[in-house]
């Protein structure tokens, strides 16, 4: 028997000892949900414990982010034999936010794109899916504004967050020689201009509403190709020519999952809240001081003109925190801000995202 058998025996071997210990994990975790009573099946703040410690305990050579790509989709598995999520977010298929979907909640949840970011709030307001997935803010583009416009008014509460690196790539089934025009999201065709100046200066760009679109006509006509994710190639059964052509390498958008739960604290956590301001001299400064004193450190800031024409010129903030509403110092200063400000909303308390 050669090496090469002996090392294909050891590993068939591990890949039998890895079957019986998964299907021996799932068997746990249904008893655990049978002991759960109705409770919800899916815990952003127990599955966020699991994928840091296996990432914080792993030897290698599989690097850390890989490891929690498995373990995610090893949870993803066992939760969905309890419980049918479904999750709704910003289409059409083959999109970032697909990619995000499926990066927290793997493949074992039903994926329901829609048209707009107003529809997938809508959806799971109305309880037609438990979760939604939406973009707050982009490393290089800023905040989505009309998430935060929403936010505003939602019964629904953050859950979660999820950070994916925005990895661009060229799609087509043609030669790259024989390329004529490149389609992708305006974004997109922005954030990859210098690599399409020195690859395909002579190529039409051609802006349209998505990469998703942009790959689906880049599948039907000769000479196109797409600015996409991986996950639009395998969609619409493109070859990826070239792979990171974005301009910025830590390029990397944040979404935000929301529904009706509640996490609990984990230690490593985000609270996210909006509240106003009086409109005159020192009131931001007024308010944001129970933070400092408190210690709370504040991650972010981001204002919006309030939507209501009897506050013209009046702006509500949007704050995230570190740490979780029930932490007492968090818990304090949240008290001291309600007594200040005309008016305060927490957003959610849920686990930081994990890389």
């Amino acid at each position: 028997m050669s090496d090469i058998d002996k090392l294909r025996r050891e590993i068939d071997a591990v890949d039998d000892a890895l079957l019986e210990l998964i299907n021996r994990r799932a068997a746990l975790a249904g008893r655990v949900g049978a002991l759960k009573q109705g409770a919800p099946v899916y815990r952003p703040e127990r599955e966020a414990e699991i994928l840091g410690r296996v990432q914080k305990h792993n030897p290698g050579p599989l690097p850390a982010e890989r490891v929690a790509g498995i373990f995610g989709e090893v949870i993803s598995a066992c939760r969905g034999l309890e419980e049918a999520i479904r999750v709704t977010y910003l289409g059409p298929e083959g999109t970032f936010s697909e990619q995000a979907v499926r990066k927290h909640f793997g493949r074992a949840v039903d994926a329901l794109a829609v048209p707009s970011v107003d529809e997938a709030f809508r959806r799971a307001e109305a309880r037609s899916a438990q979760f939604t997935v939406v973009p707050v803010e982009n490393s290089t583009e800023g905040v989505v504004g009309r998430t935060l416009d929403l936010l505003l008014a939602t019964p629904l509460r953050i859950c979660a967050e999820i950070e994916l690196r925005v990895q661009q790539n060229l799609l087509s089934n043609a030669a790259m020689k024989s390329i004529q025009r490149v389609y992708s999201h305006a974004q997109s065709l922005a954030q990859c201009n210098a690599w399409l100046g020195q690859n395909l200066p002579q190529a039409e760009r051609v802006p349209v509403a998505s990469n998703a679109e942009a790959a689906q006509r880049a599948s039907k006509e000769e000479g196109a190709a797409a600015i996409a994710g991986e996950l639009a190639a395998e969609r619409y059964g493109l070859a990826v020519l070239a792979r990171s052509i974005e301009d910025s390498p830590n390029n990397t958008t944040r979404f935000l999952v929301l529904g009706e739960i509640d996490p609990a604290p984990t230690g490593r956590d985000r609270t996210s809240l909006v509240l106003s301001a009086e409109n005159k001299p020192g009131a931001v400064h007024a308010l944001l001081t129970p933070l400092a004193q408190h210690g709370v450190s504040m991650t972010r800031i981001e204002s919006r003109p309030a939507r209501s024409a009897a506050a013209l010129w009046e702006y509500m903030f949007f704050i995230d925190l570190e740490g979780h509403q029930k932490d007492p110092r968090i818990a304090q200063a949240l008290t001291e801000l309600r007594a200040r400000a005309p008016f305060l909303k927490v957003l959610g308390s849920y686990p930081a995202a994990v890389h």
